[in-house]
């Protein structure tokens, strides 16, 4: 005896029901939030470590100025979160090419959202969306490589 495929556990047993895609219940897309720009209120330990977090997800460059007054404008790669914020660091790529660097959340004073987010937009559909475009026009079967980042 075999399990019931998928279609007739849906309708009766037995007999194959048509499904219609249109009626299906689909979950609604997660909007990421613009924060390109974003001077984020450095405050409290929370505050700290809410934007740093944000900034490790964010796939733009942070620019961090530390507490005596050096900046590095980079990529944060790599975050530990420790317990306390002198035990808590971001690793930083910078974009002048530098060599890697290693900054405490403790030495953290000011932090900007300074460079360009380079996924803002770039969304299933609008891939699927160029994807259509390229093939109307008589492009050659479109392919999945990535974009030029400008």
């Amino acid at each position: 005896m075999s399990a019931p495929a998928h279609v007739e556990r849906r309708g009766q047993p037995g007999s194959a029901v048509e499904v219609d895609p249109e009626k299906l219940e689909v979950s609604p897309g997660f909007a990421h939030q613009s924060v390109q720009g974003w001077v984020p209120e450095l405050a409290s330990d929370e505050e700290v470590r809410q934007a740093l977090e944000t900034a490790f997800d964010y796939r733009g460059d942070v620019t961090l100025t530390t507490k005596d007054g050096s900046q590095t404008e980079g990529y944060i790669f790599d975050r530990v979160s420790g317990e306390t914020l002198a035990t808590s660091f971001v690793r930083v790529l910078p974009s002048d090419g530098g060599p890697r660097r290693k900054i405490t959340y403790a030495d953290i004073r000011a932090m900007v959202f300074s460079g360009r987010d380079t996924a803002a937009g770039k969304s299933w559909e609008a891939w699927v969306r160029k994807y259509w475009e390229k093939k109307e026009i008589g492009a050659t079967v479109p392919t999945l490589e990535p974009e030029a980042l400008d």
